[in-house]
């Protein structure tokens, strides 16, 4: 619990723009259930809220006594606490403003919670699907957002760099992202924006894979995959290592990937689809022959999550925009041998990207 770095004005007017927004999707409300869509709009960092936008008055937030004074602090808007379930609390809400057309986030609201809430509303009264609405207004981060994912950015490339030092032979993948996230945490993160992912040898082969109690052996690869989330916004950066020599193949295909990066960032611009920042990536990894070994998206939104829109994948079709904080991490994943991605957080600006990664790209011999 603490004072937003975000003004309140900003989070009044995110919330005004929505309210005004009801009448083009012919809604009389909007009820907003997911954590990040509920801090975006209002601040509250507490884990059990609602809040209902209408065009009579506006926001309001429920939440339960243990966050009275969480509330208080941290947001500016009218508060409700609710003594027993929310969902009791915005039926009634919803009753006394006579509301007809409800939205709801259908991705984001429980099944249970729909269930309470349907049955309660006035006859007259229907819910509606909302996809995306929130999550789209997102996208385009403020210079207060894009100050707080700085950051982030910094803390966790700074333990990158404290921690790499002293990787070793010998040591276990579970211990170095554990030194990771300590680092993280002592440099100022509130924790780590998604499990750190240490992976050596044949295992960097593995896109997502856990840290085991493999340990890190002579002429292996290690992949880094790591973020720090700072007040309430994210960083993500890979790096990989090598343990001891590289040899041929281990150099072209690093050479590979970070061409196919450094060939994605230079893709990025305003008004650019992200199809074709992926297709920059792919390009360049299919002159290499190892296209086939690219098995996800070029990168994705983050903000308020690690992963948010816009996804820059082969068959997305939205347009970047300035303002847009997203990742450019191309990888090439072959079985029985190990992996190689680099990541770096990017900023889309007026006539390009700025990339936020401190982190030197290359091949880092330990």
């Amino acid at each position: 619990m603490y004072a937003s770095p975000i003004a309140p004005a900003e989070y009044e007017a995110r919330a005004r723009a929505v309210r005004e927004g009801l009448a083009e999707r012919k809604l009389d409300a909007l009820l907003v259930s997911n954590g990040p869509n509920l801090r975006y709009l209002t601040g509250f960092t507490g884990d059990n809220a609602n809040l209902l936008i209408t065009p009579a008055a506006g926001a309001l937030l429920f939440t339960d006594p243990r966050f009275e004074i969480q509330a208080a602090r941290e947001v500016s808007c009218a508060v409700k606490i609710a003594p027993g379930p929310l969902v009791m609390e915005v039926a009634e809400a919803i009753r006394r403003q006579a509301v007809k057309r409800i939205g709801f986030e259908p991705a984001r609201m429980t099944y249970d919670a729909y269930q309470g809430l349907v049955p309660r509303l006035p006859m007259n009264a229907e819910a509606l699907g909302v996809r995306g609405w929130i999550e789209g207004l997102r996208m385009v981060k403020s210079p207060a957002e894009l100050a707080l994912i700085r950051r982030a950015v910094e803390i966790s490339s700074q333990a990158f760099e404290q921690v790499a030092a002293k990787v070793r032979v010998g040591m276990k993948e579970s211990v170095l992202a554990a030194e990771l996230e300590f680092r993280m945490r002592r440099l100022g993160a509130e924790k780590p924006s998604f499990e750190t992912i240490v992976a050596a040898g044949e295992r960097s082969a593995l896109p997502h894979a856990q840290p085991t109690a493999e340990r890190l052996s002579e002429g292996g690869l290690v992949m880094v995959d790591m973020g720090a989330f700072h007040q309430g916004y994210a960083s993500d950066m890979t790096r990989t290592l090598f343990v001891g020599k590289p040899g041929a193949k281990v150099k072209r295909t690093y050479r590979a990937v970070l061409e196919a990066q450094l060939a994605a960032i230079d893709a990025v611009k305003p008004g650019r689809a992200t199809a074709a920042v992926d297709r920059a990536a792919r390009r360049v990894l299919a002159g290499y022959g190892l296209e086939r070994a690219f098995v996800h998206s070029t990168g994705h939104g983050l903000g308020l999550e690690i992963h948010e829109p816009p996804r820059l994948g082969r068959r997305d079709k939205r347009r970047l925009e300035a303002g847009m904080a997203i990742t450019i991490e191309p990888g090439v994943y072959l079985e029985g041998w190990g992996g190689i991605r680099i990541e770096d957080t990017v900023v889309v600006t007026p006539s390009g990207c700025e990339v936020l990664t401190p982190t030197s790209k290359e091949l880092r011999v330990v």
